[in-house]
């Protein structure tokens, strides 16, 4: 069998089946479907056994709630394909996903992991876009620099619903760790592209959703320091003296995403302790700018941003 596609599941009993759906679609039928439910309390195991409809290729088992990580660490443990995919619960695939990373890995059989373009889905606002990924005009398919073409558009060149790794390398690296749940994606694709080269399809072939409940997904909460990659990235500080490409990759990340955590008393104080490993001559002026404003006037911004957006998002909801 050449591909294991693995779905972790987590409350998500609204967009279960389409993704399920997606799978099943796919041109290419050389997969198993192994679903893994992350002690859901809602119906999305039930949703989730129905839409497999006791297809020999498809399983579905239980565990007791222990973060995204360990469903799909514990998923593969029970895939036995060649190469393994992974796909959320809230995303879906093109038809031709799976048929078209294949040709990706026939081209370019050396490579450590594959990962094809993607579209980012905003149902309530009714908005799609490409991710525009950092990429050389004209670039159809390839070998990248996966760190130089992040840091570029800052769009994931790997996203998680858009990539494919071979199970002997995923074995090598331990899969995901367990103990991140910020990030943990991240923290796997960049231990693998330090090693190996990344194979690229610049198609969109999956769909990331960004549509879902936010109390079932990772980006915009605050997690605790010790379960978020930036401040985990500790043996791969070498690499920040020695690459330039990863290092502007993570001062970028850094900059950006830790800007909440500036913002809350809480995290303020280990939030600073990343700032200040930033070269900020290489940040944008408009960041530099930002981060020297006093932080009671962009927690007071903040508070207003997030008053319009909410207002955005009623008035979405009764159009």
């Amino acid at each position: 069998m050449r591909f294991s596609v693995i779905i972790p599941l987590y409350n998500k009993s609204p967009y279960v089946a389409k993704a399920i759906e997606s799978v099943l679609a796919q041109t290419c039928t050389d997969y198993e479907l192994i679903i893994m439910d992350d002690g859901s309390t809602d119906n999305s195991f039930e949703i989730a056994s129905k839409a497999i409809g006791g297809r020999g290729n498809c399983q579905i088992y239980r565990q007791q709630n222990a973060g995204v990580s360990m469903a799909r660490n514990n998923a593969v443990k029970r895939s036995h394909g060649e190469y393994i995919c992974f796909l959320d619960a809230d995303d879906w695939w093109n038809p031709a996903f799976l048929i078209n990373v294949s040709k990706l890995m026939d081209t370019y059989p050396d490579a450590g992991i594959y990962g094809t373009g993607y579209t980012i889905v905003n149902e309530t606002k009714k908005k799609t876009r490409v991710a525009t990924m950092g990429l050389e005009p004209g670039f159809d398919m390839g070998y990248i620099n996966y760190c130089r073409v992040y840091a570029e558009g800052m769009y994931m060149p790997l996203w998680t619903g858009s990539v494919c790794i071979p199970r002997w390398v995923y074995d090598e690296m331990g899969g995901f760790k367990s103990h991140l749940k910020l990030g943990e994606d991240f923290d796997l694709w960049i231990r693998i592209a330090r090693k190996y080269k990344v194979a690229f399809l610049n198609k969109p072939l999956s769909y990331y959703n960004q549509d879902s409940d936010p109390q079932w997904r990772g980006t915009g909460q605050l997690r605790d320091p010790k379960t978020h990659m930036l401040w985990n990235l500790g043996y791969l500080e070498e690499d920040e003296k020695t690459n330039p490409d990863y290092k502007q990759l993570i001062d970028n990340l850094r900059t950006y995403s830790l800007f909440p955590y500036y913002l809350s008393r809480q995290y303020r104080d280990a939030a600073r302790q990343e700032l200040n490993k930033v070269n900020w001559s290489n940040q944008p002026s408009a960041v530099r700018r930002l981060y020297r404003k006093p932080v009671y006037y962009l927690c007071f911004r903040q508070w207003l941003l997030g008053i319009a957006s909410a207002t955005k998002r009623l008035i979405y909801k009764c159009l």
